[in-house]
């Protein structure tokens, strides 16, 4: 045995519930018997010399400990090596958000003692490990219940079990009908109906593959689950968690934009629809509906009232910022500069700048080239009789599917793709079209008016202007087609826009270079036709004309989608102007932005713009949405915070409001096809499940968030909640 070993085992051992053996020996590596020994010893309270100099009022005292202190507070605990107090409970049972004061330091501050006990009596943790010493030993609070506690809440349990499986079974059969706009009640739901509808349907569908669902159905006599009121209770509730799961991810994004539009539904009520555009956290573009709003009239005052009234619940007070844009069809009543919705809500919300739904721009365009030149409306008139003279006769589309076998499209007023697939047709099948009218004329089997307007369209079909307008339109169709699709798509931004819409000019300077050879083959092609046609222009004529479409076309496009002040941002990140800008930095355009949206750092936003501009790495970019892309991919958020931040406020602005048209689509199925005649609650939950189907799906636990909120609702005589 060496000296120093004799020397240690001299030294008396410190005593196990000493706060310097706690320290060396922590409490929860030691036996039951040893923690056991511990609790029954108790905190060890030795007298400390703590002396603090003190001052009150100009006198000048002395504080110190007494012992008097271990009498009013059993679980302090005194150190002698530390000269210390420490909390006893605290130090056994060491948990995260304990003050460490009391159990690694020591407190020796004898002038606020008196807070500092208080305050550490009233934390949690010291509650919590109270409790803990004050059972270690004892049988588990669990086994302490008594056995008949215990069966009742396991058979509590169980049924509960039973009962959330089989709401969830009845909720899953609701979401159903709700995504593909399925009637969720019948005439007759009566057991003994042979028709119950389509919910009761495929309850009953379900539960032939359930066997659980199928003995509650037949022996239920609390909760079926299957009647009108449960199923209103249901969609109550599923309406309520999409809300809030949408309000959540709204909290989380750094900026929102709102589209709103208004229009009349099947019973003759005025329907503003709301839906709401933001960054999710994972840095997709969401477009989410969020509900109907029965209005009295589409007045501004009343369309302004009702969206500030929702945005206060979406964006209350301190999150106003947050509201960078709002969207509209364009109507008057929306874009007014003083009295409009877009002036009442920027009075509220600042920074939420309007954008012209730029499909509706677009249609407008096409409007201008037909409404400002008479011939041209003429001819867009003439070419949808051709639908309208087959659609009306069965007899009629038989002769034109076996001479042509291709259905001719209706025109739209509001759809131009749908004029394009009419003159695409009918350029591409003219002469299959010739042949069909010759053979009603020829077969002798119609009647005097089908005949004579079958002549109408032969002498049409071989007019010389008409046929180069179908030419001229053939070309400049596909073009409005391309950015007309390009419009409808959610993630679409300022800069791409502005990418089109430049494609787009450049394609109809291309058609109106290209005039002169297209009169000189129509010109051709007339010499070349055995049929006699009709020479209503001259080629001077026809060139005029042409260019004259071309110019509208070109001006109004300049002229309607030409970037407001707050989408002058846009140039700063426009791929293509990256080269001119690291020559000639932007600075007007750099200013414009900053006025527009203060909460950028104008000074850091420059540099960060710099060095993109310089950079070849950024000038593949083609949009917003790909540069905001390159930055998250490579983790350069951190280092571009304010360009980040303007590709966040671009990407969020929305230049359509088509997601606006999609909802009152469904509106119009819905109120049709299901129940003309419902709540307005009803027929937001019925649609937030049509259009919001992937959200269902997507949010985990759904049908249990459900279910809590169905079982905490009210009062039920059946048991959701476990004990």
């Amino acid at each position: 045995m060496t000296m120093a070993s004799t020397i240690t085992d001299a030294l008396p051992r410190p005593n196990p519930n000493s706060v310097k053996s706690l320290v060396q020996d922590p409490f929860e590596r030691r036996t039951l018997a040893e923690k056991l020994r511990v609790k029954e010893l108790g905190p060890e309270q030795p007298d400390l010399s703590i002396r603090q100099q003190a001052s009150e009022k100009g006198k000048r005292y002395m504080r110190g400990f007494s012992r008097s202190w271990y009498s009013r507070k059993a679980w302090l605990a005194g150190c002698g090596h530390a000269n210390a107090l420490f909390c006893f409970p605290c130090l056994l049972f060491k948990t995260t958000g304990t003050d460490p004061a009391w159990t690694v330091t020591g407190v020796r501050d004898m002038k606020h003692l008196s807070e500092k006990v208080r305050k550490h009596e009233s934390t949690r943790t010291h509650m919590d490990n109270s409790v803990k010493l004050a059972v270690l030993g004892r049988v588990n609070i669990a086994t302490q219940l008594d056995d008949g506690h215990r069966v009742a809440v396991r058979k509590h349990n169980e049924e509960v079990d039973k009962n959330r499986h089989i709401l969830s079974k009845i909720i899953d059969c609701v979401k159903f009908c709700g995504a593909f706009e399925l009637a969720l009640r019948g005439h007759d739901e009566t057991d003994s109906s042979d028709n119950p509808g389509i919910f009761r349907g495929l309850v009953d569908f379900v539960a032939s593959l359930d066997s659980v669902l199928e003995e509650h159905l037949k022996a239920a006599t609390v909760f079926k689950g299957t009647s009108k009121t449960i199923q209103n209770e249901l969609l109550d509730c599923m309406l309520s968690v999409l809300k809030e799961y949408i309000l959540e991810e709204v909290k989380s994004a750094d900026f929102i934009a709102i589209q709103a539009d208004e229009t009349t539904d099947i019973s003759t009520h005025c329907q503003l629809v709301l839906v709401l555009r933001y960054l999710d956290a994972n840095s997709n573009i969401q477009e989410r509906f969020f509900e109907f709003i029965t209005i009295q009239n589409a007045t501004a005052d009343t369309i302004a009232t009702a969206l500030l009234e929702r945005l206060s619940t979406i964006l209350p007070d301190g999150h106003k910022a947050k509201l960078v844009a709002q969207a509209y069809d364009g109507a008057s009543v929306m874009r007014g500069a003083t009295g409009g919705v877009q002036r009442k809500i920027t009075d509220v919300y600042e920074n939420a700048h309007y954008v012209h739904c730029y499909a509706h721009q677009l249609n407008l365009i096409m409007q201008q080239a037909t409404s400002h030149i008479p011939r041209i409306g003429t001819f867009f008139s003439d070419l949808a009789g051709f639908s309208a003279f087959f659609s009306r006769s069965p007899k009629r589309t038989t002769v034109l599917d076996q001479v042509v076998a291709h259905r001719l499209p209706r025109a739209s007023p509001t759809r131009w793709n749908f004029h394009s697939r009419a003159v695409n047709t009918v350029y591409e099948h003219k002469d299959d079209l010739l042949k069909c009218f010759q053979t009603i004329r020829d077969s002798g089997s119609f009647d005097p008016s089908t005949v004579r307007e079958a002549g109408g369209f032969v002498r049409m079909l071989e007019d010389e202007a008409f046929c180069f307008f179908l030419a001229l339109f053939h070309k400049i169709m596909p073009n409005v087609d391309m950015l007309f699709n390009q419009l409808q798509k959610r993630n679409i931004d300022p800069v791409f826009i502005k990418a089109l819409v430049q494609r787009f000019t450049d394609s109809m300077l291309t058609i109106r270079a290209s005039i002169s050879s297209l009169c000189g083959d129509s010109a051709s092609d007339e010499q070349q036709q055995p049929i006699k046609r009709r020479r209503m222009l001259g080629p001077g004529e026809q060139q005029r004309l042409a260019t004259e479409i071309c110019d509208t076309i070109l001006v109004h496009t300049k002229e309607r989608f030409s970037f407001t002040q707050h989408l002058i941002s846009a140039t700063l990140l426009h791929g293509e102007l990256f080269p001119q800008h690291s020559v000639k930095f932007p600075d007007t355009a750099l200013e414009t932005t900053v006025e527009v949206y203060p909460m950028l750092n104008k000074a850091k936003l420059k540099t960060e713009l710099s060095l993109i501009y310089d950079n070849s790495e950024f000038k593949a970019c083609s949009g917003a949405v790909p540069l905001y892309q390159f930055f998250m991919e490579n983790n350069l958020q951190s280092t571009f915070t304010e360009t980040v931040s303007l590709l966040k406020i671009l990407i969020t602005t929305p230049m359509t409001t088509a997601e606006s048209e999609r909802c009152f689509s469904t509106l119009k199925r819905i109120k049709t096809f299901l129940r003309n005649t419902m709540t307005q609650d009803r027929l937001n939950a019925l649609a937030m499940l049509s259009m919001e189907k992937k959200l269902v799906r997507d949010i985990p636990d759904f049908n249990n968030r459900v279910i809590e909120k169905f079982a905490t609702q009210k009062e039920r005589r059946a048991k959701f909640l476990y004990k």
